[in-house]
């Protein structure tokens, strides 16, 4: 089923939508939940949620294209799971991920408003987009999905360290075009 059908059936609030978004983005949102929550019933959990935010946020949200919807709340919800059991050790990649992160990305404890959270935002997106196709996937893959540096190198064919390197020079990059920007670490 396409997804503006799922959605059609979202705005009926017919129940076949769960079904139809459980059929075609299941295995997706336990993707995500899974590679933050490291647990496959937390993964589980996190998905169900999924459906039930799904459900209470469309309408009035009419998401075209439904996929990238779904994920961002699987991911957020998984976030926001990871965040309530205040444990690293179930964590997986979350703490390595965020670590790497710090060193390039303001954090919101400087009291960041709405407004500089979009800015940045967009900011964000245009650096991903500025890069090779090959080098925006890993990087989307590790600090999107918070996939391990084994799993990426093993699907790009490549060694752990060249991934390592490659991730490095490429926060440096951000690092460098968002102070352009006017953000501030």
């Amino acid at each position: 089923m396409e997804d503006k059908q799922i959605v059609d059936l979202y705005w009926a609030r017919s129940e076949a939508a769960i079904v139809e978004t459980q059929k075609k983005y299941g295995r997706y949102c336990h993707y995500i939940a899974y590679q933050i929550l490291y647990s496959d019933e937390d993964a589980k959990e996190v998905v169900n949620d999924v459906y039930m935010k799904t459900w209470n946020t469309v309408p009035p949200h009419r998401p075209d294209p439904l996929k990238p919807y779904v994920g961002m709340i699987s991911r957020q919800l998984a976030l926001d799971a990871y965040e309530a059991q205040h444990t690293q050790k179930r964590g997986g990649q979350v703490p390595l991920v965020l670590d790497e992160l710090s060193e390039c990305i303001p954090d919101n404890a400087n009291g960041i408003d709405v407004g500089e959270s979009l800015a940045l935002r967009d900011a964000l997106n245009r650096f991903v987009r500025s890069l090779s196709d090959r080098t925006q996937n890993i990087f989307v893959r590790r600090y999107w999905y918070a996939s391990s540096i084994t799993e990426i190198a093993e699907e790009y064919s490549m060694k752990e360290s060249g991934v390592t390197v490659l991730l490095l020079r490429t926060r440096k990059k951000l690092k460098d075009f968002l102070d352009k920007e006017g953000f501030v670490v």
